[in-house]
């Protein structure tokens, strides 16, 4: 399956053609990826454990072999001109990978200093301004939370200024207020024309932030959408119906797909699938009025993207 581009949208920055990889044991951790990533979108990889993801970043940034399949960023192959597509890349993985002894400042310069850029001290200070680190630009990493620490691997990641970045579950661990810091620190880096790729557990946080959102299942890309366009096109809404008088239980004249009776017996909860042509709603509002149920108020609730991750992962691990 080939995911291509949003409609409209430049060229792609990033190309994946026919991705596999099997390891020496057998496992397969990829099928026959293909997917295209355009400049400046955040793109969101949601999927279970296991599923694939880290191996498909670790490929793109050319820490794991591809067992087929190409990579081109920006049009050059990652394998060809491996030094020249690195150093275009920003790479913030799930582990810490960081001296505890070393100074802030210190070490995002080193690392810049590691794609063999000049060093470039106002550059480090933007960084570290952008990040809310530059307080604690002269304090060792071992003194930081935990959040703060995760901080830093991005301001690592971007001390070379690559064009695209990697963040391979950028939040996991850190505090709510810490989180939402970093999402506006995402939304800058975007406006000044980054690409970002994200994995995260946290599907909350791609529904608000990605332009689009893939779901990688057992080391296939199973879905890739426009998260707007995925809602509409695969949530559910529930409606509850708030009851004058509570059910003991559902009567069998009302016995349809999608509707449930609340425990306490005081609502209705019905299921119904926003894109169909009959939502079922007119005729349960009759049968309910047939019956003789009286109903005193009514909602509706849109299903979340990470009801609809669920279902599209159900049963994976």
């Amino acid at each position: 399956m080939t995911h291509e581009t949003p409609s409209g949208s430049a060229a792609a920055v990033l190309s994946i053609k026919g991705v596999s990889k099997t390891y020496a044991g057998g496992f397969t951790a990829l099928k026959s990826v293909d997917l295209d990533i355009a400049k400046g979108e955040i793109f969101a990889l949601l999927g279970p454990n296991g599923a694939g993801k880290t191996t498909l970043i670790g490929i793109i940034c050319g820490l794991v072999n591809a067992s087929s399949g190409s990579v081109e960023v920006f049009g050059h192959d990652i394998k060809g001109d491996f030094r020249l597509t690195r150093a275009r890349i920003g790479l913030v993985p799930q582990e810490m990978s960081i001296d505890m002894f070393t100074k802030v400042k210190d070490a995002v310069a080193y690392s810049r200093g590691l794609f063999g850029k000049p060093a470039d001290p106002a550059y480090v200070e933007q960084v570290l301004r952008d990040l809310s680190l530059w307080d604690k630009r002269n304090e060792q990493m071992r003194a930081l939370s935990g959040g703060m620490k995760r901080r830093v691997m991005i301001a690592k990641a971007l001390s070379h200024d690559p064009d695209i970045l990697f963040l391979d579950e950028p939040t996991a661990g850190v505090d709510v207020e810490l989180r939402q810091g970093m999402w506006q620190v995402v939304e800058k880096l975007r406006q000044r024309g980054k690409t970002i790729i994200l994995t995260t557990h946290y599907i909350q946080e791609a529904e608000e932030m990605a332009d689009r959102v893939g779901v990688i299942r057992q080391g296939e890309i199973v879905l890739v959408e426009e998260t707007a366009t995925l809602m509409a096109k695969m949530g559910r809404k529930k409606l509850t119906l708030q009851l004058a008088e509570p059910l003991q239980a559902l009567p069998e004249a009302l016995a349809v797909d999608g509707l449930s009776l609340a425990e306490d017996g005081y609502a209705l909860h019905f299921d119904y699938d926003t894109q169909s042509d009959r939502t079922g709603i007119t005729t349960l509002l009759s049968n309910l009025n047939a019956a003789g149920v009286s109903v005193r108020d009514l909602e509706t609730q849109q299903s979340s993207l990470e009801e609809i991750f669920v279902d599209l992962v159900g049963g994976a691990s």
